[in-house]
């Protein structure tokens, strides 16, 4: 159950009620008058000083209001689904859902917001009617008929963003849409399957291939660094791997270390002389990798860039079974970040993003 607060404010009291969603799949929203006997007040001075108390706690409130850094998958100017943290209100239990999706919407509330480059992926008008998450962590999605209203070379992008937006809560696993309280086995525009729900699984900014063997091969989401006019940001793109379980996480970094191949709107971050030293092993969620000294920034100072570690970590911990990363040099006894800082512990996700469950 999604419910919404009452916020009263000054003197002349405007009550608005704000959208809430109740039993998950609906929602309603209501606008009330100010009272008709509203107090009077005697003299322009009561006014005034009435006036400015009002201002000073309306600057109070909004100096004090709590926010939270939260994941929204938007499109940015090369046409690539990518991430940006955005600050936006705190609010409670599963609201928070409804509040991404809102600032998915072009022309919502997040137009102020949008970063330099990126554009808001749902239709104008889209409302979101209704959420309900389920115990195997399927979080249907009710929407209103204006999101049908998009592009066919938009289909994708926009079940991409809503659910790697949505799945950025722990239990959260994958994504059903309806539309006006109605099931969609099919997206409205371009027919894209969607009866079993959508994940993380469908891949996102997924590059195509025919020099691979897809049977035998693994779609695996990589990160990339991406710039925007000096501002950095990382690109999720699905590419498929080869190799048998056992050699997996090899697979995946060696695919790192070639590079995002075609995509020339991502950065390659590694040395191409780089390689792992030992076979990963992977022990109580830690997956510990050794390079070689190819790998460092500044190999006197043992400095591992930033980008290096982040495109590592943000990779590896895509995959079910590694919460963490333990990076090891061959022959350094302590690596560093570009500020001098020891990597002393496994690095995990959290340290680049933030995740919490609904």
């Amino acid at each position: 159950m999604l419910k919404r607060g009452i916020l009263l404010s000054g003197s002349l009291t405007l009550t608005i009620i704000l959208t809430g969603c109740f039993q998950g799949e609906q929602s309603m929203e209501e606008e009330m008058d100010p009272p008709q006997n509203a107090e009077e007040v005697n003299n322009l001075e009561e006014v005034q000083e009435n006036e400015e108390t009002e201002s000073v706690d309306e600057g109070a409130n909004e100096e004090t209001a709590e926010t939270v850094p939260r994941e929204l998958y938007l499109i940015d100017s090369n046409g690539m689904v990518a991430s940006q943290t955005l600050e936006l209100p705190k609010l409670e239990s599963m609201e928070v859902a409804t509040q991404v999706l809102e600032h998915l919407v072009k022309g919502g509330p997040v137009t102020s917001m949008l970063p330099n480059g990126f554009r808001a992926v749902l239709p104008e008008g889209t409302q979101i009617l209704g959420l309900d998450l389920k115990d195997n962590g399927t979080m249907i999605v009710d929407v209103s008929s204006e999101f049908e209203d998009y592009e066919a070379n938009d289909e994708l992008k926009i079940l991409e963003s809503m659910t790697h937006t949505l799945t950025q809560f722990e239990n959260v696993k994958k994504m059903e849409l309806r539309i006006n309280g109605h099931p969609q086995s099919e997206m409205p525009v371009n027919g894209t399957p969607i009866g079993d729900g959508y994940s993380r699984a469908n891949g996102i900014n997924v590059t195509e291939t025919d020099t691979l063997d897809l049977i035998k091969s693994t779609p695996v989401t990589m990160y990339y660094p991406a710039e925007h006019n000096e501002s950095r940001y990382y690109v999720p793109v699905t590419q498929y791997v080869e190799g048998t379980d056992e050699e997996l996480y090899s697979s995946i970094v060696q695919a790192l270390i070639d590079g995002p191949g075609y995509n020339a709107n991502v950065t390659h971050v590694f040395n191409s002389q780089t390689m792992l030293t030992n076979s990963p092993t992977l022990d109580n969620g830690v997956l510990e990798l050794e390079f070689s000294e190819t790998i460092l920034k500044d190999d006197e100072k043992s400095v591992i860039a930033d980008e290096v570690m982040e495109t590592i970590v943000r990779t590896l911990t895509e995959q079910q079974s590694v919460e963490a990363v333990n990076v090891k040099v061959e022959n350094v006894d302590q690596i560093v970040n570009e500020n001098g800082e020891a990597y002393t512990e496994p690095v995990s996700i959290q340290t680049f993003t933030p995740t919490e469950k609904l």
